[in-house]
């Protein structure tokens, strides 16, 4: 008996060990995070396409990335960032082996190693003045220094050699009022004209030879017209330009350096003409002009004479043109026709010779074709075959070939402007889901995997496919909602106007929709400042309704443009409906009130000072009225430096006016003066966030109150020398100042001074509590500073006697219009990194301990424990203090590395982080994004309330068996002993 025991003992030592060794990493990745990489939305593309090697295309993009990408999957091949004041103004390829990128207006060239993306060299160019940036890359560059590059930027013209970034010559042009705007190179030629207007009426021509950088020649000759700047290179030796009026092509010939004007009236080529356009395509001796709507090809003759060979009245877009064979040349036009977009590619020099006609079924949430970039290769039975690479209006990229979509990239998703989470649809009876496991055999062969899994057998085949089986059993890529409240639909609102519902899951796109029912009346083409607001959420009474969201836009990028509004269903994503509302959008406010429908109720505030009350309905108006006197909010004037605090007035007068505007009134002004402060950043507490409980137990005993009042705003303010970059200014001349301001009153609730300290400042409000990080001059690093706030008017509700006999005020009503008696606590300390953003976890019932989520200047993720930046932390806490978790105090805040959320990943070019809690309690969701989107969950206190998704059911099983096996083996032993005694 004592021998089974001992066994038994062994075998339980020994499942125990496996179900800790389990915790591996290996075949955990992406059980509950994922990462997806984009690049932004593409406006250079170059393609590389030889024999040998990779066929891939060099891209550049408006999230200022430059990357690769492979031609047959669409797959990134590598990227980099360049960073958000690092714009990228042109691409090309030299040496056959280098992707020249040029950046920060001119100023910055780089090149970069074609197969593997590693910086080859990197120049920083000489620069006087903002000026338009020319990219100029010989295409017979030979691997030597006779043909350098040629770059203009800031007023200096470079020369740059392509093998090592060797500055070779420069020359000033910064010349007031001159401006260049082409840089020509002949194939062949050691001359590079320089084409530029001075004064915008005179039109000057440089030669300068490419190897010494000496002025070979120089011409002008001055047009009374005027230009009006914009230009387009028909040939190596004409350009044409259109005059101050819009009205008349100027062909501008510099053949040997003679200038030469040819005008050509636009009224003479085109009937009904009015102002013109000259569009980008660079095509050969041909220009494209958009009149009246209208796209217009025009030739350009030997001697300067203008023809119009076609018209279109459908709105295109064109590619540049390219060079296929027999020395011609062709380029690719796009039109729209219902659902299919039309791709053709047409001889420059004949346009009637159709080199390529195909018709693509297109998805209509796309959008419009802005760009197409093409490129052709030779087919097997030896004639030209084109791919064309084309931008969508949601930013989305695609290849076709051979009239089909090879590959497409979701490139939308690397603008996310806003973004929210709604709840899945419920799982109904009758509703069939997918099934895992089909059959008990399966069943058994997937437990016995895990097993193995658990004992450290499993082979690396197995241990992906532990890995797959978990990902599919775990049930998370469901479309209904499950019981923990782990799935979920996250909304994205992107900058081109396309929302995406994404699962938690995987982050698949469920669905997908461009806003364009706006786009499509006359007076808002282009909605933009778009933001996204939680409209209808029924309760599990009202059921039969699915959620819909609110987006918000506005017809213009000036803040009195008139704005749209856009009803979108969560679960279909259909757009319910849409309006053109009128009057212009400054601030939008959600109420804390919803009608029989659960439509929430939102006050839209204009330019004019009324604001408007939506849904406009009679009960949405009747439920406004009662609660008219209590609707307060502010407005924040970064630039006068004044915060005003508004009230309602009474119904809006005039003609125009309906019953659902509201003037205003203005009940309080904060002025910050201008000499001495400048507002830098303002916050408030999120309007949804749950708070626990308002006591909080003191180390001695004593009870605190939380001042949790959803009417403080946190400023921060800096000397305006103090406003530039870290470091621009001594610590003398720097300050910053915070403030709590309350927002009903306006009454300054507490002021902290950081003398020579700078921001920028990223901050967070939670409950009763506010961190924020800057940067302090003095110390040369960054800081830190948590503020607490406690409410000290319950002061009194501490004696128990009073509590037990209900002589307490806890009852009382608190308003806000009296002064509050209020406490604050508050701590500074270092931090080791610079910080781009920083949320806090969000929990169900707020009674989970709360991680500050810290986004790096390395665009990853930091989890914080909140008692690291706890303003009560002593270098030797009390064992009172020790006893409620209180940590020693540091001067600097501990950097982790098993604290980072992201693991080894980045978030490129993070911006935001969204935290949503789950209805586990335990557990939140964590969704950060940037060019790069990244989510995963978050237990900041572990999950005391639920056991692991990869807890093993096979071994607890095993366990059991071996326990119940093991207590009839000593029961049996037992007997036998028992009765061999009694024969004894």
């Amino acid at each position: 008996m004592a021998m089974a025991i001992r066994v038994f003992l062994l075998l339980l030592i020994f499942l125990s060990s496996a179900i800790v060794s389990f915790s591996l990493y290996e075949d955990q990745v992406g059980l509950m995070d994922w990462h997806q990489r984009y690049i932004g939305k593409v406006k250079h593309a170059v393609f590389h396409t030889q024999k040998t090697g990779r066929k891939r295309v060099i891209v550049s993009t408006e999230e200022n990335v430059v990357a690769s990408l492979d031609l047959r999957l669409g797959e990134i091949f590598w990227r980099h960032v360049l960073g958000t004041k690092d714009a990228i103004d042109g691409v090309d390829i030299a040496l056959g082996k280098y992707v020249i990128t040029l950046s920060s207006e001119g100023t910055t060239l780089r090149a970069w190693n074609l197969p593997d993306g590693q910086m080859v060299w990197e120049t920083s160019l000489h620069s006087a003045q903002h000026s338009k940036s020319l990219l100029s890359v010989p295409t017979n560059l030979k691997v030597d220094k006779d043909y350098p590059i040629i770059v203009f930027g800031g007023g200096y013209l470079h020369a740059v050699s392509a093998i090592d970034g060797e500055v070779l010559w420069k020359k000033d042009f910064t010349e007031e009022g001159f401006e260049i705007q082409r840089v020509l190179q002949p194939p062949g030629s050691s001359i590079i004209y320089v084409l530029g207007f001075l004064n915008s009426s005179e039109a000057v021509v440089y030669q300068i030879d490419s190897k010494s950088g000496e002025v070979v020649a120089q011409k002008s000759m001055v047009f009374p017209g005027g230009f009006s700047g914009e230009i387009s290179s028909v040939s190596n030796d004409k350009v044409v330009v259109l005059d101050s009026t819009r009205s008349i092509l100027v062909t501008i010939g510099f053949l040997d350096g003679d200038i030469s004007f040819q005008k050509t009236q636009i009224s003479d080529i085109v009937e009904d003409s009015g102002k013109a356009e000259i569009l980008s395509p660079l095509l050969s001796n041909m220009l494209a002009v958009k009149v009246n709507k209208r796209t217009i090809f025009v030739r350009v003759g030997g001697e300067g004479k203008l023809e119009v060979v076609d018209s279109l009245s459908d709105e295109i877009a064109m590619s540049d043109s390219l060079p296929v064979a027999d020395d011609q040349e062709a380029f690719a036009s796009v039109h729209h026709e219902g659902s299919k977009i039309h791709l053709m590619v047409k001889l420059v020099n004949d346009l009637d010779t159709v080199l390529l006609r195909e018709s693509i079924q297109m998805d209509q949430h796309r959008g419009r074709v802005h760009k197409v970039f093409i490129n052709n290769y030779i087919r097997t039975d030896r004639t030209n075959g084109f791919r064309a690479l084309i931008v969508m209006e949601d930013h989305s990229l695609l290849l076709l070939q051979q009239g089909a979509i090879v590959w497409s990239r979701e490139e939308g998703l690397a603008s996310v402007t806003d973004v929210t989470t709604v709840e899945l649809p419920v799982a109904k009876d009758g509703v069939s889901v997918a099934k895992v496991e089909h059959t008990l055999l399966e069943w058994l062969k997937g437990h016995m995997l895990k097993l193995k899994g658990s004992l450290l057998l499993a082979s690396p085949e197995e241990v992906v496919a532990i890995q797959e089986l978990r990902l599919k059993s775990s049930g998370k890529n469901k479309l209904t909602r499950d019981h923990n409240g782990f799935r979920k639909l996250i909304l994205a609102l992107t900058r081109a106007g396309k929302l995406f519902a994404l699962h938690t899951g995987d982050g698949r796109i469920v669905w997908s929709m461009l806003l364009n029912s706006p786009s499509k009346s006359e007076a808002c083409e282009r909605p933009n400042g778009i933001n996204l607001y939680q409209w209808q959420v029924p309760h599990h009474h009202a059921m039969d309704k699915n959620p819909s969201v609110l987006v918000v836009g506005r017809c213009g990028s000036d803040s009195s443009a008139p704005g749209v509004l856009s009803f979108v269903d969560v679960y279909t994503g259909k757009e319910l409906s849409s309006s053109d509302i009128g009057h212009s959008v400054v601030q939008v406010m959600p109420l804390p009130f919803t009608d029989s429908t659960e439509q929430r109720l939102h006050l839209i505030a204009d330019t004019d000072g009324h604001v408007h009350l939506y849904p406009k309905t009679s009960e949405a108006l009747s439920i406004f009225q009662r609660e008219f006197q209590n609707v307060y909010w502010y407005t924040v004037g970064a630039d006068d430096g004044i915060i005003r605090g508004h009230a309602m007035k009474s119904s809006c007068s005039g003609e125009t006016a309906d019953e659902y505007c509201f003037s205003t009134r203005e009940l309080w002004t904060v002025v910050f003066p201008s000499e001495s402060e400048k507002i830098i950043s303002t916050l408030t507490r999120k309007p949804n966030e749950v708070v626990h409980t308002q006591a909080k137990v003191n180390t001695d005993q004593d009870l605190l109150y939380k001042y949790v009042s959803k009417n403080l705003l946190f400023v921060a303010t800096v000397s305006p020398k103090g406003a530039g970059e870290i470091g621009s200014v001594t610590p003398e001349e720097s300050s910053l100042v915070v403030y709590l301001i309350d927002t009903i009153t306006g009454r300054i609730l507490h002021r902290l001074s950081h003398q020579g300290c700078q921001g920028p400042v990223h901050a967070v409000f939670s409950e009763n509590w506010v961190v924020y990080h800057y940067f302090n001059l003095r110390a040369h690093k960054y800081e830190v500073t948590v503020v607490e706030i406690y409410d000290q008017s319950r002061a009194e509700n501490k004696n128990v006697w009073k509590l037990i006999l209900g002589k307490h005020n806890l009852t009382a009503p608190i308003t806000s219009y009296s002064r509050p008696e209020v406490l604050t606590k508050s701590q500074s300390y270092f931090f080791a990194q610079s910080v781009k953003t920083i949320a806090v976890t969000s929990t169900t019932k707020g009674i989970t301990s709360k991680q500050l989520l810290i986004g790096t200047i390395g665009d990853q993720i930091l989890a914080l424990d909140k008692r690291f930046v706890d303003p009560r932390r002593t270098l030797n806490p009390s064992q009172a203090e020790k006893e409620e978790g209180i940590i020693p105090l540091t001067d600097s805040l501990p950097i982790i590395p098993q604290s980072y959320v992201t693991h080894s990943l980045k978030v490129e070019g993070l911006r935001g982080i969204v935290a949503a809690p789950t209805k586990l309690e335990s557990t939140t969701h964590v969704f950060a994004y940037g060019v790069d989107l990244f989510y995963t969950r978050l237990a900041p206190s572990k999950t005391y309330d639920s056991l692991t998704d990869d807890f093993s059911y096979a071994l607890l099983l095993i366990t059991i068996v071996a326990l119940v096996a093991a207590i009839y083996i000593t029961w049996v032993l037992s007997e036998k002993k028992e009765l061999s005694e009694k024969w004894r």
